[in-house]
């Protein structure tokens, strides 16, 4: 299995929405997983960065962004996300920054972070729970 392969014009909040702005610490793109800096910056996440606050995602970016630049994220309900997924298979965040995969793509020096599970091929229930917890 691979990351997910977003196409960012694709990334559409869904029903029960909830969302929030933040200033973007680098690049990212719509369809990102996203965590809080530090700083107080939207930064893209990443299952096996050295600090828990990067590998905790709270949101996925939705639109694109340049360092400075206002960033959408939502961080709850589902979420049409500009990729083909499984029904009913729950994905993760991945080792690549701001990448989603499935459980089978995590490899064991990343940390599980759930980021939801698909409700249809095209459709994400967002459900961040990260575990603190090596894949294996």
């Amino acid at each position: 299995m691979t990351d997910l392969s977003v196409t960012a014009a694709n990334v559409l909040p869904g029903a029960g929405a909830t969302t929030d702005r933040g200033l973007a610490g680098g690049t990212i793109t719509a369809g990102m997983t996203v965590y809080k800096a530090a700083d107080g910056t939207i930064v893209a996440a990443d299952a096996d960065s050295a600090t828990v606050l990067a590998r905790t995602p709270i949101g996925v970016a939705l639109n694109s962004a340049s360092a400075g630049q206002p960033v959408d994220y939502q961080k709850s309900g589902s979420i049409t996300i500009g990729a083909t997924m499984t029904a009913g298979v729950t994905y993760y965040q991945s080792g690549g920054a701001g990448l989603i995969c499935p459980l089978a793509d995590v490899s064991s020096s990343e940390y599980l972070c759930i980021v939801g599970i698909a409700t249809s091929t095209t459709v994400l229930k967002l459900s961040f729970n990260y575990s603190g917890v090596l894949g294996t």
